[in-house]
């Protein structure tokens, strides 16, 4: 009895092992995205089960000093690698399927020097087409152009600032055509994501767009449209 009782915290540390490793094995290239998610996968069936198993021993045993801390461990090792695939699937069902984010959905920034970067890339480098301006506007109608009462030069100046703020790798930054192009890696799966920002003067000042654009993957979850906003804030911050 010992023994499966051992087992059982076993399979709850093996289950936040595969999903802590899941991400950094496809983002140093050592397993293909379809692996990293089936390992994704396993560490959530595994946390599920080793959840119950210890949440079941634990009442009908009622281990003592370190066998009962370690049974306290497994069983939050198992919530873990429930809550954190099931939290990024609900926030998937939560948001359109959508890939390609900007604040102009009828003239979107092009991108120029990020266009080769892109070539081998699952998602072309084309804006996505009206279907997805549909589900854009429904799901983000806040997400619109950017008017600043300063020159375009000011405001070029601030979005490079806040640019260079959000941690993305910078690929070209042009003042003179009002374009920024930069590369956005996420965290954990190192998933990269494009990003351009057009600056164009207006009867008032000026006015800025950007868009950003995963590489792989028909769904976002949501990253795209949140790095907007967050760099909307930054900008904000940087015009003060």
């Amino acid at each position: 009895m010992k023994a499966l009782h051992g087992l059982f915290i076993l399979l709850g540390f093996l289950s936040v092992i595969l999903l802590a490793v899941s991400g950094p094995l496809y983002k140093n290239g050592i397993a293909d995205l379809g692996t990293a998610f089936l390992i994704l996968r396993w560490a959530f069936y595994i946390g599920a089960a080793t959840f119950v198993l210890n949440i079941i021993w634990y009442f009908i045993r009622r281990p003592q000093g370190l066998v009962a801390g370690l049974s306290g461990l497994a069983i939050v090792a198992g919530v873990i690698s429930v809550y954190m695939p099931f939290s990024q699937y609900l926030k998937a069902q939560s948001v359109p399927p959508i890939h390609d984010i900007t604040t102009d959905t009828q003239n979107p920034p092009e991108f120029v020097a990020i266009a080769p970067l892109r070539t081998d890339a699952p998602n072309p480098v084309e804006y996505a087409g009206e279907e997805t301006a549909k589900q854009q506007l429904k799901a983000y109608p806040e997400l619109t152009t950017y008017e600043a009462l300063v020159s375009p030069a000011q405001l070029f100046e601030a979005a490079l600032e806040a640019s260079k703020s959000m941690g993305w790798e910078m690929v070209e930054s042009s003042k003179t055509d009002g374009r920024i192009e930069a590369t956005a890696t996420t965290t954990w799966f190192g998933f990269k994501d494009d990003v351009v920002i057009r600056i164009r003067p207006n009867a008032d000042g000026s006015e800025l767009d950007i868009r950003s654009k995963s590489r792989v993957g028909r769904s976002d979850v949501g990253k795209n449209a949140e790095r907007i906003r967050e760099f909307m804030s930054e900008l904000e911050a940087q015009l003060k």
